[in-house]
């Protein structure tokens, strides 16, 4: 009597195939990636992603993840296609079409309409003598691996060498247009991808909401600064520059006769701060080491700049 293999053995088998057949992708990169790469670099319009079925889960994420990373991107359904969405493809455009086997009908339209207008078509599939494979100026040819599958039908290892296979081009795509962190948040306000990867710069508080004092500055004035800002602490500075801060404990260790000096007697020397250019979530992990609830900006040479509130990163969402 056969026994019935656990899920976990199943999930091993799976895992297996699916990691075997991209090593074996590794060691094959399609000739023609590097040429498809340059020819998504320089291309005017967008770069148009379409495969039917699974194949146009991962068409859509494909392009999904090229537009957040630089490379204008749209996915186009078939059906919608063969029905007036080929107007959403232009000579300006790139197309890349998806089809493990390359026979898909669905597709034909789309290719038809590349041929007709001139269109560069980029064809992913394992078939390189099929109907995409032959029509595609560029191949980007899927090893000939076996589905993970219990009968090695359901698109499996092809859809996942294809999300690599896509992955690959968009890093690549990245690192050769320069696209840098700023500009993955400028695609990514919402959520916490873009928390993230704020600068405190974004949300500090400058100018004549600072609450500033110099070494001078009688404590009743300065209480009344502190009080007038609400941040709790005021900056002690001396030529633009940030020499020392007074916070509430400062008050509360120099209560005794405290109306009756000056800032500069009161405030603590050499306080911690923070640049504008560092990430807002490095400024919330200094706040929270020190138990400190603001944090002052300053320049290269010392000049203040700003000041972050802890309450200022957790409405940006950096928890």
């Amino acid at each position: 009597m056969t026994s019935t293999p656990r899920p976990s053995d199943i999930a091993r088998d799976v895992l297996t195939i699916e990691r075997d057949a991209l090593g074996t992708l590794l060691d094959a990169l399609p000739h023609d990636f590097d040429a498809v790469v340059e020819l998504l670099l320089t291309v005017p319009g967008r770069v148009i992603v379409s495969g039917m079925g699974k194949s146009g889960h991962v068409a859509a994420k494909i392009a999904a993840t090229m537009a957040s990373t630089g490379s204008p991107a749209q996915y186009v359904h078939p059906g919608e296609a063969s029905h007036g969405d080929l107007g959403m493809i232009t000579a300006q455009d790139a197309v890349i079409l998806i089809s493990n086997s390359g026979e898909t009908r669905e597709l034909a339209d789309i290719i038809a309409h590349t041929r007709r207008f001139s269109i560069p078509l980029i064809g992913i599939t394992k078939r390189a003598d099929s109907t995409l494979g032959t029509q595609s100026d560029h191949l980007l040819a899927l090893p000939d691996a076996p589905e993970a599958c219990a009968i090695g039908m359901a698109p499996t290892t092809s859809t996942t060498l294809t999300m690599a296979l896509g992955d690959a081009l968009a890093v690549a795509l990245m690192h050769l247009r320069g696209f840098e962190r700023e500009n993955f948040l400028a695609f990514h306000p919402g959520g916490t991808l873009g928390a993230q990867l704020l600068k405190v710069s974004s949300v500090m508080h400058s100018g004549a909401d600072l609450p500033v004092v110099h070494a001078g500055t009688p404590m009743g004035d300065t209480l009344l600064e502190m009080t007038a800002k609400g941040f709790g602490v005021a900056a002690l500075v001396e030529e633009d520059r940030l020499i020392g801060v007074i916070t509430d404990g400062d008050l509360r260790r120099n209560l005794t006769n405290l109306m009756e000096r000056t800032a500069g007697e009161v405030a603590t020397r050499g306080p911690r701060t923070i640049s504008p250019d560092a990430l807002l979530s490095e400024a919330l992990g200094v706040m929270n080491a020190n138990k400190i609830s603001a944090l002052f900006a300053v320049d290269d040479a010392g000049r203040l700049r700003g000041l972050v509130h802890i309450h200022d990163a957790l409405r940006a969402g950096v928890a």
